[in-house]
């Protein structure tokens, strides 16, 4: 049988670095499957899962120096921000570990008996299972956070699911390291290792959706290959559920007492914003409503200004960098669209020391051409309020805020939608800053004012995603609600105490909170 090479790119020169693997066959994806569903035992004990996440965490950080030079020599990332992201994804596994410990994703509830009701309610004890199998399909953009030990895969692990990740081609080498690492971590907590495992190719990736042991799955992508995913998952004969987060523009809203009040600060601090990780973050701002006017041009050109400033950057890959350009061309070919600063510009990329580099850039257009709904001009305006993916971002001049709400009607959904308000706006008067967060609530999954969408915090309340095409479903896939993606509830009607799931016992032997109606 004829085997397909996994290349270690690196994405500064285009050139190979190391043969990582091969691409799974058919027969390899079912084996890592049913070793995975075998395994699902095992991870029913919850100290054991808990101990696993903190083992795994404490062998990332104890080879970081590895870790961060495999992902930089991949990525281009630099090891500053993959310090970060490092220090991000051990956060995240140990507090899937604490949340573990705690008991509350459970969701315990107890409704006693009461006959004395009408009709008669009987005893209720209801509590949440693992799925089973979790597919999990690799960011490029982020190696760690995002990839083999990030969240989905935490998320799933702590609700007692096996998890086979289908690595991204960006970075196998990295996918690889952290993998084993994850094992060892498995092993080392009395679990098998067969818990986790990766998977490389694009046909692994289909056979993986499709395989029947797999019970959901969750992805970070792009539009076209999560839709084609999320259309396998539904097609299966028995379709599953699959957490996807696809694209998003991530709209800015500018208004006028904002700009005349912080004109300089927030173009600044948009263009920190827009070039952040190269503009390859899921959550940069690609879309900004800015008031026309002299406010708005002193904000236009500080942005401007900082962007034309900002260094050259490397991409993921090169497929990356060739729809980039690509697609600043064709926004900035359309009438009426300016191009302050370049991105791209020419046939071939910025080259700078040998490294393949794109620059950061800016479109500006105005409210009147991209918040059209009729006309010729419709169709091909449209892809300004298409994601674009890297450093550029498009800045729409409005005229009050009637063309401001016309060009937000015209979005899909979105992950975040941010809001610079003047001082006086945030008191919470009503008006229009009031009537903003009304309209961006229906068409994102976070609501920022007065900052940056960029950079999202890993906590509780947290919530990544958002309508489609930001998200497939309603879940988030960042903070501990995440864990909910991969469990189910089931309810008790009547079952005697000693036939009930240890959890659910009335002695409480698990010592889990609970919620509990009735005498």
């Amino acid at each position: 049988m004829t085997t397909t090479p996994v290349w270690s790119v690196d994405p500064r020169t285009g050139k190979q670095r190391e043969q990582v693997a091969v691409e799974a066959t058919p027969h390899e994806v079912d084996e890592a499957v049913r070793a995975a569903h075998a395994a699902r035992g095992a991870l029913a004990d919850a100290a054991a899962r808990a101990a696993f996440l903190r083992t795994a965490a404490t062998l990332l950080d104890e080879a970081a120096a590895h870790v961060i030079e495999a992902a930089d020599a991949e990525t281009a990332l630099g090891p500053g921000r993959l310090t970060g992201e490092l220090a991000r994804t051990t956060g995240q596994l140990r507090a899937f570990a604490d949340a573990v410990d705690e008991g509350a994703y459970l969701d315990i509830r107890i409704d006693r008996a009461d006959p004395s009701l009408s009709p008669p309610r009987p005893e209720l004890r209801r509590y949440k299972v693992p799925l089973g199998v979790v597919a999990v399909y690799a960011a490029s953009n982020f190696p760690l956070a995002f990839s083999v030990p990030g969240g989905d895969t935490a998320s799933a692990l702590a609700a007692g699911c096996p998890v086979v990740v289908k690595a991204h081609p960006d970075h196998p080498a990295t996918s690889e390291l952290c993998a084993s690492l994850l094992r060892r971590a498995a092993v080392a907590s009395g679990l098998p290792a067969e818990v986790v495992s990766v998977v490389h190719g694009f046909d692994a990736g289909l056979g993986l959706i499709r395989h029947p042991l797999v019970a959901a799955a969750g992805f970070t992508g792009s539009i076209r290959g999560g839709r084609a995913l999320f259309d396998a998952a539904a097609a299966r004969p028995v379709p599953i559920p699959f957490h996807g987060e696809l694209g998003s523009l991530n709209p800015v809203v500018v208004t006028p007492a904002a700009a005349a009040e912080r004109a300089e600060e927030i173009g600044t601090g948009l263009a920190g914003s827009v070039t952040l990780g190269v503009g390859q973050f899921c959550v940069k701002p690609g879309l900004v409503l800015v008031p026309e006017g002299a406010d708005g041009d002193r904000l236009t050109g500080a942005l401007t200004k900082a962007l034309g400033e900002t260094e050259p950057g490397v991409l993921l890959d090169h497929r990356m960098r060739e729809n980039f350009v690509a697609g600043v061309r064709e926004r900035a070919a359309l009438p009426g669209v300016a191009a302050p600063v370049t991105p791209g510009s020419g046939g071939d990329h910025t080259v700078g020391a040998g490294y393949l580099t794109v620059p950061a850039g800016l479109l500006a257009g105005n409210a009147e051409n991209a918040g059209n709904t009729e006309g010729t001009d419709v169709h091909s305006y449209g892809v300004l309020l298409e994601e674009c993916f890297g450093p550029v971002t498009v800045v729409v001049r409005y005229a009050d805020q009637r063309e401001a709400a016309a060009v937000l009607d015209r979005l899909s959904g979105n992950l975040s939608a941010t809001l610079q308000l003047s001082a006086a706006e945030t008191e919470g008067a009503p008006g229009p800053a009031s009537e903003l967060i009304s309209q961006v609530t229906g068409l994102a999954g976070r609501i920022v004012v007065n900052g940056w969408p960029t950079g999202v915090a890993v906590a509780p309340a947290q919530h990544h995603g958002g309508p489609y095409p930001a998200a497939t479903s309603h879940s988030t896939s960042v903070g501990g609600t995440a864990i909910e993606r991969w469990l189910r509830p089931v309810a008790y009607q009547s079952v005697p105490d000693a036939l009930l799931p240890a959890e659910l016992r009335e002695a409480n032997p698990l010592g889990l909170p609970r919620r509990v109606t009735g005498g």
